[in-house]
C-alpha cells in the first residue's frame, strides 16, 4: 500500500483500505468522498479542511469501517434496552448473581488482573491488591451484604392534608446506562461503579480506557465470561468508539476522567437530558502545621503522593502549603522517608507505578523545565523516558502562576508553597478552581475547624491523605471543576437509581374542603387543618366551621 501524503491523516489504516493508491489529488476518474471523524474532527472529501482527502484509486479500492461506529451501538443499546424493559435486571435475584460473578471473578482472576496491571503500569503486585483488587472486592461484598436493605421502599411521614395516608420513596433502577472508565486504576474505577449499577437494577455499558489496553482487553474477556451478556457489555476502543457511544440515548452516563472530556461527555449527554456523573480531579492541597508529628505526617503525605500510583491519582496530594519556618524540617522528613521507601537509587525502585505513556512523560517534564521552575528543584527530578520514569521530585516556593501551579499535575513532582501564616494558605487555595480533595495536618482544633468551614473541595481527611475514599459511609464525588455527583457504597446504589415518590390513600377520609366551591366556611375549615395547632385541627373536623 502506498499513501503519497500520509500526513493528512493521523490514522491512515483506518479511513481506507487499497491495493493501489496512484495520486492524491484529482488524476483520474474514480474520485473517493467519504465522511469521517479523526480525533473528533468530523470532515468529508468535499470540504476543506486541514485533513482534507480527494484520493483516485483503483476500483479495486475496499473501504474499511470502524469496528464499532454509531450504527452498532445504536443497536446496542436497543438489545439492552429490550433486556432491562423484560424486568431481568429488576429483580433481587438477578442483581445478587450478577454481583457474586464479579466477586467470583476477582477472587478467580487475581493474577491475571494483577499481571495486566504491570503490563499497563508497571504497578507493584501489593499497590495493585490494595489499590484496585481489594477496592473493588470490598464494594462488590458490601453490596452483597447491604442490597437487600438498599432496595427497600423508605418509609416516610404523611401531612395532615393526606390524612389518612402512607408514603414511601421506592428505588428504581434507570435504564440503560454507559460508564466511561480511566487509566490510572483501570480496573478498580472500571468495576465501582459497574457494582452500583448492577446493584441498582441496570443493564450496562463499560467502556474502558484504551489508554491501559492490557486491563481493558481483560476486563472485556472477563466480563462476557462471567457476567450475563444480554446485560453487561464491554466495548473496547478510543476516540472513535467512545464517539459512537455518546451519540446514543443513554438514561444515565457516568464518566471518570480529566475536565476537558468531561466537559465533551457532558455536551453530549444534555442533547438527549440524560444524567451524568462526572468524577473529575483538580489540584488536590495538603496545608502542614508547625505543630504535627513530621514523621508521621511525612509517610503520609509520600502514601498519598508516591505511593499512590507515582502521583497519577486524582485524590492524591497535587502541592504542599506550609510556613517558611517548617518548609526545611519538613523537606528533610519527606526526604528520608522517601529514601526510606524507595531506596537512595530512586530510578531503580520497583517500588513505583511507572508513567502511563511518553505523552504525560513529555508533560511532566515541560512543567519542570518552565522558566522559573526548574530552578525551585530541590530534590529528585531524574528522569528515563525510555523506562517512563520520573523520580519523586520536591519543588520549593514555584511561581503561583506557573504551569505546574495552574494545571492539576498528575505524576511524582511535588511544589511546596511557603506562607507566613496557615491561614493564609485558605486564601491561596480558595483562589484555584475547588479540588477533587483537600487535606490538613495539625493538632489545632480551632485550624481543623476553620479548614472544614472555610475550604471548599470534594472531600477531606484531616491528618491524613486518600484514605477517605475507603470508607464506604462517605460519599466519594466533586464539586465544581473537580466533578458532580458521588458514589462509593449506597451512594453508588443511589447515583445509579431514580428515588421515586408514592402516595397510599384509600377512599377514606375524602373530605368535602378540597372540591369547589370554595366558600367562606371551607376556607376557615383548610385554614384551621393547616394551622398545626391541635385545637383548630380538631373543630375542623368535628365540622364546628360552617358557612
Amino acid at each position: 500500500m502506498t499513501i503519497f501524503s500520509p500526513g493528512l491523516f493521523k490514522h491512515p489504516s483506518r479511513c481506507f483500505r487499497s491495493y493501489s493508491i496512484v495520486g492524491v489529488g484529482l488524476l483520474g476518474t474514480f474520485t473517493y468522498r467519504h465522511k469521517y471523524k479523526i480525533n473528533q474532527v468530523s470532515f468529508s472529501s468535499s470540504t476543506p479542511s486541514s485533513y482534507y482527502c480527494r484520493a483516485t484509486l483503483s476500483t479495486t479500492m475496499e473501504e474499511v469501517k470502524p469496528t464499532f461506529d454509531s450504527d452498532k451501538a445504536a443497536v446496542l443499546v436497543n438489545e439492552l434496552r429490550k433486556t432491562f424493559n423484560s424486568g431481568k435486571t429488576k429483580s433481587y435475584e438477578w442483581r445478587i448473581s450478577q454481583l457474586e460473578s464479579i466477586s467470583k471473578m476477582i477472587d478467580e482472576k487475581e493474577k491475571e488482573i494483577v499481571e495486566a496491571l504491570q503490563k499497563d503500569l508497571s504497578k507493584p503486585e501489593l499497590e495493585a491488591f490494595l489499590s484496585e483488587i481489594l477496592m473493588a472486592r470490598s464494594s462488590c461484598k458490601l453490596a452483597l451484604k447491604e442490597l437487600k436493605q438498599w432496595m427497600m421502599p423508605q418509609k416516610v411521614e404523611t401531612s395532615l392534608a393526606t390524612y389518612p395516608s402512607s408514603a414511601e420513596i421506592v428505588a428504581e433502577p434507570l435504564g440503560v446506562v454507559l460508564v466511561i472508565s480511566t487509566w490510572n486504576f483501570p480496573f478498580s474505577l472500571s468495576l465501582d461503579p459497574v457494582i452500583g449499577a448492577i446493584a441498582a437494577g441496570n443493564a450496562v455499558v463499560l467502556k474502558p480506557s484504551e489508554i491501559a489496553p492490557a486491563t481493558s482487553s481483560l476486563l472485556s474477556r472477563l466480563v462476557g465470561e462471567y457476567m450475563d451478556k444480554s446485560a453487561i457489555i464491554v466495548v473496547e476502543g478510543a476516540v472513535a468508539e467512545t464517539s459512537a457511544l455518546l451519540e446514543q440515548k443513554w438514561d444515565k452516563i457516568f464518566f471518570t476522567g480529566g475536565a476537558r472530556v468531561g466537559r465533551i461527555v457532558m455536551a453530549a449527554a444534555a442533547k438527549n437530558l440524560t444524567p451524568v456523573t462526572l468524577e473529575l480531579g483538580g489540584k488536590c492541597p495538603a496545608v502542614v502545621d508547625s505543630n504535627v508529628n513530621l514523621q508521621v505526617t511525612a509517610r503520609r503525605i509520600v502514601a498519598g503522593k508516591w505511593v499512590c500510583n507515582n502521583g497519577q491519582a486524582c485524590i492524591g496530594v497535587d502541592y504542599i502549603i506550609t510556613t517558611k519556618e517548617l518548609a526545611p524540617k519538613l523537606i528533610a522528613t519527606l526526604v528520608n522517608v522517601v529514601e526510606e521507601i524507595f531506596g537512595k537509587d530512586l530510578m531503580e525502585s520497583k517500588e513505583r507505578s511507572r508513567i502511563i505513556n511518553s505523552f504525560h512523560f513529555k508533560r511532566l517534564v515541560n512543567l519542570l523545565e518552565e522558566d522559573k521552575v526548574s530552578s525551585k528543584i530541590v530534590f529528585g527530578g531524574q528522569r528515563d523516558e525510555s523506562q517512563l520514569q520520573i523520580a519523586p521530585t520536591i519543588l520549593l516556593d514555584v511561581p503561583e502562576d506557573s504551569m505546574i501551579m495552574q494545571e492539576e499535575i498528575f505524576g511524582p513532582l511535588l511544589p511546596i508553597i511557603t506562607v507566613e501564616r496557615l491561614e493564609d494558605s485558605f486564601a491561596m487555595i480558595n483562589r484555584k478552581p475547588k479540588p477533587l480533595a483537600a487535606y490538613l495536618f495539625s493538632d489545632d482544633e480551632q485550624i481543623k475547624r476553620k479548614f472544614v468551614q472555610n475550604i471548599y473541595a470534594g472531600g477531606m481527611a484531616i491528618n491524613d491523605t486518600i484514605l477517605q475514599v475507603t470508607v464506604p459511609t462517605l460519599p466519594f464525588g466533586g464539586v465544581g471543576e473537580s466533578g458532580m455527583g458521588s458514589y462509593h457504597g449506597k451512594f453508588s446504589f443511589d447515583a445509579f437509581s431514580h428515588k421515586k415518590a408514592v402516595l397510599y390513600r384509600s377512599f377514606a377520609g375524602d373530605s368535602p374542603t378540597r372540591y369547589p366551591p370554595y366558600t367562606p366556611g371551607k376556607k376557615k375549615q383548610i385554614k384551621a387543618l393547616l394551622s398545626g395547632k391541635l385545637l383548630n385541627i380538631m373543630l375542623a373536623l368535628l365540622g364546628f366551621y360552617k358557612d
